[in-house]
């Protein structure tokens, strides 16, 4: 029988076209079966694999390209683990700066509520409810299996008294008449672009905005104005900023910022209108 140094060095170069750390995700796969952090692992590295069986069934599966994070369950954001499953967006680090962005405005305004639309896993209310005290976050989303984690993970963050989850499409099953901020990071992928092989498992739903792919942008743009929310943030395309500057010079504005992600590429925008509330 292997040990678990030899188990990994094994079963690493099935993924090595899949990941740039194939020994690290084999390790992480042999931690999630064993329910045991990493410095167990290395502590352990020349005892006995008895678990190789099943380690090879999820090893050939990430190899198909199916998300690391479907298979343990779980995934990292703002330093925090999250609950993840199929069928749900899996959070991306980029979106920690839309987080970091609201938290800059709201720390300002006493007792702030706000409306998350497409709150996926939850994990941008989550951390705005962990962040800013006294807030109030109504979070929706179209799909059911989205509002079900995300609520198991606002219990999992002690944080479900705050927020409350709506299946709606935009506003339509809400009232957002007192809503401070709308914060949003919507499907904004073009309907012809091909995905890459991993994200291909994730939901279509939460990935393509529409022909152009900034439509529903425009809709939640159109509908934070409409009821008169003073603060809207959220995620875009890289190649969108040029579209949605043109399409916020129709609206009564304070200012428009626009922000770049880690890569440096186009990522979201903060815009505040004027004369609201």
């Amino acid at each position: 029988m292997a040990t678990y140094k030899q188990i990994v060095k094994q079963y690493s170069p099935l993924l090595r076209d899949i990941t740039h750390i194939p020994s690290k995700e084999v390790e992480i796969l042999l931690l999630f079966i064993l329910q045991k952090n990493t410095i167990w692992l290395h502590l352990n590295y020349d005892k006995q694999c008895e678990c190789e069986n099943e380690l090879k069934k999820l090893v050939q599966k990430r190899a198909t390209n199916y998300p690391l994070e479907y298979i343990t369950q779980q995934a990292t954001f703002y330093g925090e683990t999250f609950f993840v499953r199929d069928g749900v967006l899996i959070p991306r680090p980029e979106t920690e700066i839309l987080v970091e962005k609201a938290v800059e405005i709201l720390k300002n305004i006493p007792n702030p509520q706000i409306v998350e639309v497409g709150t996926g896993s939850g994990i941008i209310s989550v951390m705005l409810a962990l962040l800013i005290p006294n807030i109030k976050i109504t979070a929706v989303d179209i799909n059911p299996k989205a509002l079900e984690l995300a609520q198991k993970n606002s219990q999992k963050f002690n944080v479900d008294d705050k927020i409350d989850f709506v299946l709606s499409d935009i506003f339509t099953n809400i009232n957002p008449s007192n809503f401070d901020m709308c914060i949003s990071n919507p499907p904004y992928i073009e309907q012809n672009f091909k995905l890459p092989l991993n994200v291909k498992f994730e939901p279509k739903e939460a990935l393509f905005g529409g022909k152009n792919g900034d439509e529903l942008l425009k809709k939640i743009t159109d509908a934070t104005v409409y009821n008169n929310i003073k603060y809207l943030l959220c995620e875009m395309g890289y190649n969108q900023k040029k579209s949605m500057e043109q399409y916020l010079e129709q609206f009564d504005t304070k200012s428009i910022e626009f922000y770049k992600d880690y890569e440096k590429f186009d990522r979201g925008f903060v815009v505040e209108f004027n004369n609201v509330r």
